[in-house]
């Protein structure tokens, strides 16, 4: 019998920055939350309502460091930065395979990434994290 719900590792993602696919082999962990900035009104004559109007996406993903990937990709972005003023953004896509073994894609884009923890410890693998906001998420399939 397939598993009938959603595990960790029925779920994958790709990064593109500036077009370029960036590969990060060991994704260990991923999480997505939506942003969203209330409206509210008070009428007089009745109950508080309250709107809430998308705003962004923000995450954050893990890899277990398997190459200089995602330090040469947070260079590049610094240099470009400094040599030229410009501020790169990125694409990045999630696929889940369904309990009903379809496939789920969703799409982020206008990504800026930072690179939160880098620790390197004696004998110990090395997990980079890194934290993500992108404006929108779209369903591709």
């Amino acid at each position: 019998m397939a598993n009938p719900y959603s595990i960790g590792r029925d779920c994958r993602i790709t990064v593109l920055w500036n077009g370029q696919r960036v590969d990060l082999r060991d994704v260990t962990s991923f999480g997505a939350s939506q942003e969203t900035h209330a409206l509210r009104a008070s009428p007089l004559n009745g109950m508080p309502v309250e709107f809430n109007v998308p705003n962004g996406w923000r995450g954050s993903f893990q890899i277990a460091r398997a190459s200089a990937a995602l330090d040469n990709l947070v260079a590049a972005i610094e240099a470009a930065y400094w040599n030229a003023g410009t501020v790169g953004s990125g694409t990045i896509y999630q696929y889940v395979t369904e309990p009903d073994g379809t496939t789920s894609t969703w799409e982020y884009t206008n990504v800026s990434i930072k690179l939160k923890n880098d620790a390197w410890q004696s004998d110990q693998m090395v997990h980079q994290t890194v934290q993500f906001f992108a404006s929108t998420r779209a369903k591709i399939s």
